[in-house]
């Protein structure tokens, strides 16, 4: 199996997507063929409880809390994966992004 390029995952609110959007493309990293700012999002819906020590962008240490989001969905080159990672680290907004990465059959 030949795995060239990866689907990138992110979890992140709504209103943070176009900004990472902006961050990833200028980058180089949302290209596919003649098209830039190539993302995917969809609402869902999740849970969490911030423990000991966190600083959680939402909700309050040892409270479950819930909620809604994106999540955010990208093709990169597996070249490109860890800048995609150290660029959604530096510009999302959670302490702890969630960031998925699914290789792609070619």
């Amino acid at each position: 199996m030949n795995f060239t390029h990866v689907k990138v995952e992110v979890l992140l609110p709504e209103e943070n997507i176009e900004k990472l959007r902006n961050e990833l493309n200028s980058h180089g990293l949302l290209q596919v063929g003649n098209y830039d700012h190539v993302i995917s999002y969809s609402v869902v819906k999740g849970y969490w409880r911030p423990l000991e020590g966190s600083t959680p962008f939402q909700g309050a240490e040892g409270e479950i809390s819930y909620g809604s989001e994106c999540k955010m969905e990208f093709r990169c080159s597996i070249e490109n994966m860890d800048k995609a990672k150290l660029v959604i680290n530096e510009h999302h907004p959670y302490e702890e992004p969630v960031v998925n990465v699914v290789p792609l059959l070619e």
